[in-house]
């Protein structure tokens, strides 16, 4: 060992407290990596699902790996915890799906939206009102919103895939079997799935690059160019979100605001708390470590990925990988920055998956079943927890909205708990919701009729 490599290692080792910690460079770097393989598939879906909406996948690409890893160093360099961030799955969905198409509101009011959102989490995660808000949502209702979000990217997937189409007499039917495209989908789901049963990690990763060989193989898929090539421009999406921060005043654009922010502030908490255990970083009391830092770090991401040019960043459960490989501090999560960084260099072979949408059926429909794993922890025997936790998770992917699941859901909590003679255990906070979602819904009507 040189000098030079022994003074840096002194150096990660006091700032990262590595043997306090249990761990070592080396096993933080792989842990990294790990992490990396298991989310890298973003950086190509988040452009996919994007310029649907009307973005510059070039740009977006370009913005999603900066903003993963603009975030997760971050977490990694300010928070020290072993967490990855990125454009989160579903919150993208939401973005391009709903809000742009859905609702008709321009991308660039959107990606202002989603700037709002960032900042008013920061202001929740700076003050205690985080934990006023923790406190005010009952449990039943953020799985039942994470696992109808992970039907409604299921949904999505097999769309895109050819393997579910529109259908005039029962509104969707089965896809055309013999068709290459629904064939590669379906191969991709497969084999994506087998990886996963035998613990592969990046197995997600790895489903697209198989089935994007396999395309390649069979004629389908044009083999790319190049693997390396120069990183596109951010031009077309960079700071747009300031400039379109006046048109958010709008009763659809405050739903597209509040559910933004309520989907990643909980779906933040919920894994930074989740991944930190499994860590054994949690303090004797329960709370997350380095005091409000990882979701200051998280808000922070959010904010700097829609100046950038993307939809929401928020931390990522695949960290759970890394941790898993002996990950247990900010070093892990500076490793998976660093691998995003060199992704930028990468686009050539992105761009061949781009232009396929059936090569990433598996990783939506595979995240999405990830994402509906929650639905065991519901008390479905109980009416007033299983109606509003079921509405939340079947109106998202039925009318392609996830804000009106999750409106639905809030509604419906304290109606079903007032039945049941349980008014008393209702927070204030979400009787408040529930009149202003209620009121949402009249207006919108009003406005329809």
């Amino acid at each position: 060992m040189t000098a030079s490599t022994s003074t840096s290692s002194g150096v990660l080792e006091r700032y990262f407290e590595l043997t306090k910690k249990g761990t070592t460079v080396r096993t933080e770097v792989l842990a990294g990596v790990t992490t990396f393989l298991a989310m890298a598939y973003i950086v190509a879906l988040n452009p996919i699902i994007l310029s649907d909406a009307g973005m510059d996948f070039g740009a977006v690409f370009t913005a999603t790996a900066l903003a993963a890893a603009i975030g997760t160093m971050i977490m990694g360099l300010w928070g020290k915890l072993p967490i990855a961030q990125a454009p989160g799955m579903g919150l993208n969905a939401f973005f391009a799906y709903t809000v742009v198409l859905g609702l008709g509101i321009p991308w660039e009011t959107a990606l202002a939206g989603t700037l709002v959102s960032g900042l008013l989490f920061l202001v929740l995660a700076l003050t205690g009102l985080r934990k006023f808000v923790i406190d005010a949502i009952p449990l039943p209702l953020k799985l039942s919103v994470g696992a109808g979000i992970g039907l409604f990217i299921a949904f999505i997937g097999l769309k895109e895939g050819g393997v579910i189409v529109a259908d005039p007499t029962v509104l969707v039917g089965l896809g055309d079997l013999g068709s290459t495209k629904v064939q590669l989908a379906l191969f991709g789901v497969v084999i994506t799935a087998v990886m996963l049963a035998r613990g592969l990690r990046g197995a997600v990763l790895y489903g697209i690059v198989a089935t994007t060989v396999v395309g390649i193989v069979v004629g389908f898929i044009a083999a790319p160019e190049a693997v390396v090539g120069p990183i596109p421009s951010l031009a077309p999406t960079f700071g747009v979100a300031f400039a379109a921060l006046p048109d958010l005043l709008s009763l659809d654009l405050l739903l597209v605001v509040f559910a933004m922010l309520f989907v990643d502030f909980f779906d933040t908490a919920g894994t930074l708390i989740a991944v930190t255990k499994q860590a054994d970083l949690l303090t004797p009391s329960g709370e997350l470590p380095n005091g409000n830092r990882p979701l200051v770090s998280d808000a922070v991401a959010t904010v700097s990925g829609a100046i950038l040019g993307t939809s929401t960043t928020t931390s990522y459960i695949e960290s759970s990988s890394g941790v898993g490989a002996g990950g247990r501090t900010g070093l892990t999560s500076v490793t998976t920055s660093l691998m995003f960084v060199a992704m930028l260099f990468l686009q050539p072979l992105i761009f061949t998956i781009l232009d396929h949408r059936e090569v990433t059926t598996a990783a939506l429909v595979l995240v999405g079943l990830m994402m509906a794993r929650p639905l065991g922890e519901i008390a479905w025997d109980r009416w007033e927890i299983a109606v509003p936790s079921f509405a939340a998770v079947i109106i998202m992917p039925l009318t392609y909205n996830i804000a009106y699941g999750i409106a639905f859901g809030l509604v419906l909590y304290p109606i079903m708990m007032m039945a049941r003679g349980k008014a008393r255990e209702v927070s204030v906070t979400m009787y408040v919701l529930a009149v202003l979602f209620i009121a949402y819904f009249v207006v919108r009507t009003l406005s329809f009729s």
